[in-house]
């Protein structure tokens, strides 16, 4: 990072990285997802804010941001990571995917560093969020990967004051950096996208098998509070065929606490011709995770308090009551148990529910 002297007054340039070696042909791969961009000099890779600068891959977005905004946690979606609670959360520009419904193309597809107007150094979030009264910080609306070192810069900072750290992620990183990453995080929503080859390859430009790898470090050798995203495309991704065979693998590969949240497409981006999800098509994959064993499904971008709330998974009693991202019932005692049969509500809870609601507050940093 590059500061002037003036305490006022900020300039942040590039930052150096670490994922990537040098090419015979004189070109430089980038080792931080498994896209592998093999770029020569001064070009960027396909996220547009990683690039080859004098034979280096540096990250060109260190410190800054597309905005600050302070939303509830069931936003990201989390459900079961401090419910009730307000995060503020933020991004970058660019991807290293390129989905063609893309629900953030403004941001992620962005290849104007103007989008960029929100300058701001880690220990500033972090100051940030805790004087207003977040108890976390969320690296979203684009995927954090690609701002790999300012995002572990923002979450270290961020621990120093009790503040817990959020991925909302596609999951698209190699092994290496993977690890680093999620050291500094505390809860992450991926989203599993579909459950094809084919989805990811067409629809994506990436390939499923990474994340579900990255799926299954996150649970298992890390303790990262982990819940799962699909959105649900007419033709693309909801058979009943797709889902039993996604749900089945989550329950046998994750187990079976790991919540899934099933949402509802709009059109968008280069997916205008596609039309918006049936209500019906989500609330049977909610149905079709159930039955195969998954014990916390959810639906999202649709109003169903029903399959917004959370149940216990043994007696079958409202834990949780919601209404959009309003909480409306909170029946779980301090250890978070089912106040009705003792039996334990997989999560992260503290021994009340927060009041921030469904609020959003815009922030300036």
């Amino acid at each position: 990072m590059v500061a002037s002297t003036d305490a006022n007054e900020l300039f942040v340039d590039t930052v150096a990285t670490k994922y990537w070696h040098r090419l015979d042909d004189g070109r430089v791969q980038c080792d931080l997802c498994p896209r592998f961009c093999k770029l020569h000099k001064g070009q960027r890779g396909l996220c547009f804010v990683r690039a080859n600068q004098d034979d280096n891959i540096v990250l060109t977005t260190w410190g800054r941001s597309s905005g600050f905004a302070v939303d509830p946690i069931e936003k990201k979606p989390l459900n079961h990571f401090l419910p009730g609670t307000p995060v503020l959360s933020f991004g970058t520009a660019g991807c290293n995917l390129a989905c063609k419904f893309c629900q953030n193309w403004d941001i992620s597809k962005s290849r104007e560093m103007d989008t960029l107007m929100a300058v701001a150094t880690p220990d500033i979030i972090a100051s940030k969020a805790q004087a207003l009264g977040c108890r976390s910080v969320a690296y979203t609306y684009n995927d954090p990967v690609i701002f790999h070192e300012y995002a572990i810069d923002v979450a270290q900072a961020c621990t120093e004051l009790n503040i817990k750290n959020v991925a909302v992620t596609a999951g698209y990183v190699c092994p290496e950096p993977r690890a680093e990453f999620y050291q500094y995080m505390d809860a992450a929503n991926v989203d599993l996208k579909a459950f094809t080859e084919r989805f990811y390859h067409t629809l994506t430009g990436s390939h499923l098998q990474p994340v579900l790898e990255t799926l299954e470090y996150i649970k298992h050798e890390t303790n990262v509070w982990l819940e799962l995203t699909t959105l649900l495309i007419q033709g693309e991704n909801d058979s009943e065929a797709e889902i039993q065979e996604m749900t089945e693998w989550v329950v046998a590969h994750l187990g079976p606490d790991v919540p899934m949240h099933f949402s509802v497409f709009h059109p968008d981006w280069k997916m205008m011709d596609k039309p918006s999800t049936p209500p019906e098509t989500v609330l049977n994959a909610r149905q079709i995770a159930l039955d195969n064993g998954v014990h916390y499904a959810y639906v999202g971008n649709m109003h169903d308090k029903h399959g917004d709330s959370t149940w216990c998974h043994h007696c079958g009693s409202l834990l949780i009551g919601r209404d959009w991202y309003q909480l409306s019932e909170w029946n779980l005692t301090e250890e978070g148990k089912c106040l009705s049969c003792g039996t334990k509500c997989s999560g992260i809870f503290e021994k009340q529910a927060g009041t921030w609601g469904a609020k959003r507050l815009t922030v300036a940093i």
